[in-house]
C-alpha cells in the first residue's frame, strides 16, 4: 500500500490504516467491517469500533467505497476510481465480479447532461447462484 494515498488525503499514516488498506487492496471483492477486522486483528491491535471509525474516515476521504448491500450489510472496497459490478447470491451471499460495463452509455449521457466528472460507479445485481439454484431444485423447492 502506497503511504502517499493517506498523505494526499491529509491523513496520518498509521499502522491501523495501513493494515486495513492492505487487506482491502488484496481483496478482489468488497468486504464487511467484520471481515476486515478479522483479518487485521492478528497483526494490529484495535477494537471493532476503531475499525469502523477508520473505515468511515477512509470512506469520507474517498480512499474507500462504502456500499450498503441488499443483504443489509455495509461493504467496503478500494476506490480505484473505476466502476465496480457484482452478482450477489441472495441465499449464500457469494459474489461474482462482472467485467463488462453495462452502464458505459448511461455514464456518457450523465457526463454530457450534468457536466460531472464521474470518477467511478458501483452496480450490484442480486439473484440466486447456480449452486443454490441446484440445491433448491434438488430439494423440490422449485416444483
Amino acid at each position: 500500500m502506497d503511504k502517499n494515498v493517506l498523505k494526499f488525503s491529509d491523513l496520518k499514516t498509521t499502522k491501523r490504516r495501513m493494515a486495513i488498506l492492505a487487506v482491502l487492496e488484496n481483496s478482489a471483492l468488497p468486504m464487511t467491517a467484520e471481515e476486515i477486522y478479522s483479518r487485521v486483528i492478528n497483526d494490529v491491535h484495535m477494537s471493532l469500533s476503531t475499525a469502523y471509525r477508520t473505515l468511515g474516515t477512509l470512506s469520507e476521504k474517498g480512499i474507500l467505497l462504502k456500499n450498503l448491500s441488499q443483504d443489509g450489510k455495509t461493504y467496503y472496497q478500494m476506490n480505484s476510481h473505476q466502476h465496480k459490478h457484482h452478482l450477489v447470491c441472495t441465499l449464500c451471499n457469494s459474489t461474482v465480479p462482472i467485467d463488462d460495463c453495462p452502464l458505459s452509455k448511461i455514464e456518457e449521457n450523465l457526463i454530457q447532461q450534468t457536466g460531472f466528472t464521474i470518477t467511478g460507479h458501483s452496480l450490484e445485481f442480486s439473484g440466486i447462484c447456480p449452486k443454490c439454484s441446484k440445491h433448491s431444485s434438488d430439494a423440490g423447492f422449485n416444483d
